[in-house]
């Protein structure tokens, strides 16, 4: 799916939106890692990457020309801030209505509105796609991630206990929130 779109920011700085491609693979790797390491809250840690560098190429590639998929990033002069995108659940005939979405920004740019961007593109795109509902995992603790998603119609249909083990903080919830669209 493709995507292009320039944003002014809250701090007035312009910021881009659009598809990463292969090109992008390296740097998008790099913020992966650097907002990975920002944070207790996402998903993952960098050591624990899987893609290397061929696979991220082809990742990048193949979501810019999937109709079901998409990783968009957000880029301030040129520097690649942050990134989004979803994909399928399933091509099952009973669970390929649901996408999943993930995103992160790197956090000297927090509060600036590139995640609002980014969270209001991929609805857009998983809309266009034909997707009936949109999924995430929250750790519970992350409200500042919970706001986002509530500010854009994310509802919270269930938790799981002890879904997150952090290194650093123990077992926590994982809040599974939703966006019918």
């Amino acid at each position: 799916m493709k995507y292009y779109e320039e944003i002014i920011l809250k701090d007035g700085r312009q910021c881009i939106l659009r598809n990463g491609d292969e090109n992008d693979a390296r740097v998008v790797l790099d913020i992966f890692n650097l907002t990975h390491a920002q944070t207790d809250f996402l998903l993952s840690y960098p050591d624990e990457k899987t893609f290397s560098l061929d696979e991220e190429k082809e990742f990048l590639k193949s979501s810019a020309e999937s109709d079901g998929a998409v990783e968009i990033i957000a880029l301030i002069d040129g520097k690649v801030v942050g990134s989004a995108g979803f994909s399928g659940l399933s091509k099952r005939e009973k669970l390929r209505h649901r996408a999943e979405l993930g995103i992160s920004v790197d956090k000297a740019y927090w509060g600036l509105g590139i995640g609002g961007a980014l969270m209001k593109a991929c609805i857009e795109l998983a809309r266009k796609a034909g997707y009936v509902q949109l999924e995430l995992d929250v750790v519970g603790e992350n409200s500042r991630a919970i706001a986002l998603y509530e500010k854009y119609g994310f509802r919270e249909f269930g938790r799981n206990p002890k879904g997150f083990k952090s290194r650093y903080s123990g077992y926590q919830d994982l809040v599974l929130m939703r966006l019918e669209l």
